[in-house]
Formats: structure tokens, sequence, C-alpha cells
């Protein structure tokens, strides 16, 4: 889970110290927060010096929060309705040729998604099964489970989410579909927990595992991560940073390997700045639990 920017205004960001300390947002230049969310470390970076933000996210409602919050430093920000990954599209489109302060990537599911009422992320509330960060864009979950295969719902759960017991769990959603189709993360919450071996003591809910694979197969979180740090790195000028923070293991394997790959090669002239990630603090995981997953890997651009 993802700590990004909640809606409340006293809200701190995921490890906005520790980006602050990577970015080194004091010294002059653009930086573009590629996942910006409501708009917590982008404000951070402005009230850090920044004189020009490029703020992008998916999410029409974050980017409502996210002006709101912003709106103080005027024309010093812009808010663009986008996927990380088009990153190289928007700096075309304005003539940007390299990207000299640094970039921010917050990966995942924003508190406000979390939280927001219908998005259909959480088992804790009984909704919609959505899970769109952009609604107004794709299948939802609820379409995605009524239409796979058993084989393909298997291979997500097993791929995006890690799960033991994926065929177990494939299987009992195509019997259950054929009843009545699964529309709430309610029914779907009780059925994984129905499904699965019961334990003495559950260590983390059930279902989480195939929550958060429907999830990033609804949102693409995966799809093009190595080719979007690429472009970055690429577009990074002489001692311009990179800093990404990821929720889960397999966004951070793809950060780490892209990164130490990019640095060997030579393909492009980077340092790593973090040979192993940073964590939060038992401090801030304490005030925020949703923070116990966060890693943060960065980069440095060499002349």
């Amino acid at each position: 889970m993802d700590g990004r920017a909640e809606p409340q205004a006293g809200h701190v960001p995921v490890m906005a110290a520790e980006v602050m300390t990577l970015l080194e947002p004091g010294r002059d230049g653009l930086f573009v927060d590629c996942t910006v969310g409501g708009g917590g470390h982008a404000r951070a970076l402005l009230g850090a010096g920044v004189g020009r933000l490029i703020g992008l996210d998916r999410d029409p409602e974050a980017l409502t929060l996210a002006a709101e919050r912003l709106r103080d430093w005027g024309d010093r920000v812009e808010l663009v309705h986008t996927d990380f990954r088009e990153l190289e599209a928007v700096l075309a489109a304005r003539g940007i040729a390299g990207i000299d302060g640094g970039v921010l990537a917050d990966l995942g599911v924003s508190t406000l998604q979390l939280d927001g009422d219908g998005r259909g992320f959480s088992f804790r509330r009984d909704e919609p099964l959505d899970m769109r960060m952009d609604r107004s864009a794709g299948p939802t979950a609820a379409e995605i489970l009524e239409s796979a295969s058993e084989s393909r719902l298997a291979d997500i759960l097993f791929r995006y989410g890690e799960e033991r017991h994926a065929r177990r769990i494939a299987r009992a959603l195509v019997a259950a579909r054929e009843r009545e189709p699964l529309t709430t993360t309610g029914q779907l919450a009780a059925l994984v927990r129905r499904t699965l071996p019961r334990p003495r003591r559950w260590r983390i809910d059930p279902a989480t595992r195939t929550f958060q694979a429907l999830r990033i197969w609804v949102n693409r979180e995966l799809d093009g991560l190595d080719d979007f740090l690429r472009t970055v790195c690429r577009r990074l000028r002489a001692g311009a940073r990179l800093a990404v923070i990821t929720f889960h293991s397999l966004e951070d394997r793809i950060v780490k390997h892209t990164l130490r790959d990019l640095e060997r090669s030579g393909a492009v002239a980077l340092r790593v700045l973090t040979r192993r990630p940073l964590r939060p603090s038992p401090g801030e995981v304490a005030r925020n639990p949703r923070a116990r997953s966060a890693k943060l890997r960065g980069a440095e651009r060499l002349a």
C-alpha cells in the first residue's frame, strides 16, 4: 500500500525527509513529480525552493486536490492529467530537452484512492469492485473477473500477487461467477477467505495478495516501468537526480535492476545513490502504518 499525500492538510507524505535529501531541491532547475497524487511531495519540493515543477497523475480526482494544495505557488506549478509513462511526450510537447533538477516517482496507490468512496481498492468497505486509478479509462476489476479465463486469472494472481494458492482461488472465482457476478469488494474478499486453508492465525488478511494482483493488472503498474526509468535517466542533465518509492517487491526489483544495469553498462552516465533501499523510520511507520512497506532508491546523472 502506498502512503502518498492524504487529503488531510497536515499529512506528511511518505519518507518526505529522505526524498528531500536525495533530490536536493534547494538548487535551481526543473523538477518533475511523476505521480503527484494529492501534492504532498510536490508541496515539500516547492517549499524547499524548487522554481518550476511539473506534476503528472492519471487520477483526475488527485489532480483536483493537488491543484488546491499547490495554488499558492501559482505559475511555478503545472499539473498534467497523464500516466507517468508518458513523460517523454509531456517533455516533448513543452520543448524540454532535459531535466536539470530532479524526478520523483512515488509508485502505488495513494491514500486518496484507498480511502475514497467507491474506488474499490480496499476490502475494508463493501463497495463496487473498480480499482482503476483513472476511472475514465480501461476495464474495472469486476469486468476482468467476469471475462478472464481460469488460467489467465491464476496467472494474474501468481505473477502480480505472488499468491501460492493462485490456481485454487482462480477455480473458485470461475465457479462463483457462474452463480452470480462478482461486483463488490466484500464478495471478492469473502470468497478468497473461504477458499484458502485456514491457519491458526493469519499474518495478513488472506485477500490481500488477490487485491494487490488485480490492482496491478487493472492499472498496468509494472508495464513499461523499466522503459520509464531508462527514459528518465536519459532525460536527466548532469547533476540531476531521480528518486523512486516502491511499495511491493515486484516494483522494487525492477527499479533496483534497471538502475544497476544502467550504471554498469554505461548506457547512461549514472551513479546509483542507494546500494540498499532506504526505509521509513520506526517513528514514521508508527504515525503512518501504510508507510511500512515503502522502499526508496535514488540515482544521479553524471557529466
